[in-house]
């Protein structure tokens, strides 16, 4: 199965995405679906952040 960098959209297999993992884990919600790599429409709101896949639906920072 093949799975997708969540900053930029490509395959996690293709280069380094440590730059990535860090944006993603300090600053930034995810812009793409892990599964497809679709471009997600995101919500940032003051209490967090939202991700929503058309296909495989939403994830949340549950803060």
């Amino acid at each position: 199965m093949v799975t997708y960098c969540g900053f930029c959209g490509k395959e996690r297999a293709e280069g380094d995405h440590s730059a990535c993992a860090s944006r993603l884990g300090v600053i930034d919600p995810p812009r793409f679906c892990a599964e497809c790599a679709r471009r997600m429409v995101v919500q940032v709101t003051p209490s967090g952040w939202t991700a929503a896949c058309s296909r495989h639906g939403e994830i949340s920072s549950a803060r």
